[in-house]
């Protein structure tokens, strides 16, 4: 005779949606003297490395059509995933979850002979996405390696860049993780010894690492050219310059988005009274405002400008709305497609590249 059983299932409480404070309870609160306004830090968002990874995505899914494997998250950034999500991108973690013969992109936070070799065993037709300045480090891991150098990987342990850089030379590479590390790690041969480092760092704080590397082992050997990429460098310079000014400031960008969480660090760093950073305009506690007169607003790398479109109309409701860019540089580089894709654009006739990430004059006023 059969037997029924009772299973208990958890389900999670429902999100209430908080009820925003109106403009003015938080300008009874804490009334600011004088004029509201937004300084908009430029450059900010989309770097040459992004914008090629999701358009590599993009035009995966046009031409090869779904499902679109991607291992890992194409970049750090929740709205670029789900919307990419939702035309037909599967994201796993491991190859080993690709049907075998399926097509798998690489994140462009790149991968290690390892999981390149284990895309091969599985049949796996793949589509290399990584930020060029990225293979430039694995490059350089390569070629110091194979001098016998020992190479010291400045980077966050667990980070799938530096698991990619690490992996091209395990046995010649230890990670540093902090200036801290830096005081006790213990080197083989001190006189045959370079630094590289993740592309997405914090400068101040790498530099503070390679200052104490250096002062222990004097031979130290920089890289041949800065390893942080041209786009974190610029981002940070332009917080440096919006900090001061600021009481308060907003980063938009995701959680696991390390350059998006260094810009909140060195936000604070250089002066800005409080610095948040959020995915959403939803996530903007309005309590924030209270006594602000000046809000800096900038976004990690990985971030479209939609979102931070977002922000600026959710500080115009509460008043913020003279908005000043405070622009330190100018960029316009572009990265080409991965090969494979360009190889099926060609096939197709498609001369077209889709929607780049550039941030222009008419994106700010529209």
């Amino acid at each position: 005779m059969a037997t029924s059983s009772t299973v208990q299932v958890s389900l999670p409480m429902p999100k209430i949606p908080r009820t925003r404070r109106t403009p003015a309870d938080i300008a009874a609160a804490a009334p600011v003297a004088g004029q509201r306004n937004v300084l908009l830090a430029a450059p900010r968002g989309y770097c040459a490395g992004v914008d090629r990874a999701v358009i590599a995505v993009e035009k995966a899914l046009e031409h090869y059509g779904a499902p679109v494997y991607v291992r890992k998250q194409i970049v750090h950034n929740l709205h670029v995933v789900s919307t990419l999500e939702a035309r037909g991108a599967i994201f796993v973690e491991e190859n080993e979850e690709v049907p075998e013969g399926a097509l798998v992109v690489f994140s462009a936070h790149g991968v290690s002979p390892a999981v390149v070799q284990s895309a091969a065993d599985r049949n796996l037709r793949t589509i290399d996405a990584t930020c060029p300045l990225v293979t430039k480090v694995h490059k350089e891991a390569v070629r110091f390696a194979k001098d016998d150098y020992e190479i010291l990987l400045i980077g966050h342990e667990g980070h799938e860049e530096v698991e990619g850089t690490y992996g091209e030379a395990p046995e010649h590479t230890q990670i540093v993780n902090n200036p801290d590390e830096a005081d006790t790690i213990e080197v083989k041969n001190p006189d045959k010894l370079i630094w590289l480092s993740q592309t997405t760092l914090s400068v101040d704080e790498t530099m503070e690492t390679v200052r104490r590397l250096r002062a222990r082992f004097p031979n130290l050997q920089d890289p041949p050219s800065d390893d942080i990429c041209y786009a974190t460098t610029n981002r940070q310079a332009a917080i440096k310059a919006v900090a001061p000014q600021s009481e308060l400031v907003i980063v938009v960008g995701s959680s696991n988005s390390s350059n998006s969480v260094r810009l909140v660090e060195v936000a604070l760093e250089y002066g800005a009274k409080a610095a948040y950073r959020v995915d959403y305009a939803s996530e903007v506690d309005e309590t924030w405002f209270e006594g602000v007169a000046t809000v800096g607003v900038t976004s990690g790398a990985s971030v479209p400008e939609v979102l931070v479109r977002d922000v600026l109309a959710l500080l115009a409701e509460y008043g913020y709305g003279t908005v000043e860019e405070v622009t330190t540089a100018q960029e316009d580089i572009l990265f080409s497609l991965p090969k494979e894709i360009r190889a099926k654009l060609k096939e197709a006739g498609d001369d077209s590249r889709g929607p780049g990430g550039r941030i222009t004059k008419s994106d700010i006023s529209s």
